[in-house]
């Protein structure tokens, strides 16, 4: 039974294989779909990415705010500037994702 099992195995592996390794190269195959694809997640992991970012950055000087109400001054500018760098850093994503949708 064992045996029988391996020999399927086999024969599925080779099948799975065949195809692709017989397939007639294309004139640039599906590369259009991909492209879209990978600007598409570039984007949404980006984003994710800032959300996340932003979300703990504001949290950090909140509490610490809270914790020294007379650090508010010190502690808010560096924060505005660092969540604007954040979403620069979301931004270049925009930018490549639409260099990448040029590409085909």
């Amino acid at each position: 039974m064992k045996m029988l099992i391996w020999m399927f195995a086999l024969v599925l592996g080779m099948l799975a294989t065949a195809s692709p390794a017989l397939a007639q190269d294309g004139a640039g195959g599906n590369v259009n779909g991909l492209i879209a694809l990978a600007a598409g997640l570039g984007i949404g992991i980006a984003a994710f990415g800032v959300a996340l970012g932003q979300g703990r950055a504001t949290a950090a000087a909140m509490e610490s705010i809270g914790r020294n109400p007379n650090s508010a001054d010190r502690i808010f500018v560096p924060m505005i500037i660092g969540l604007a760098l954040m979403e620069a850093l979301c931004l270049y994503a925009l930018v490549i994702a639409f260099f990448l949708q040029g590409k085909f």
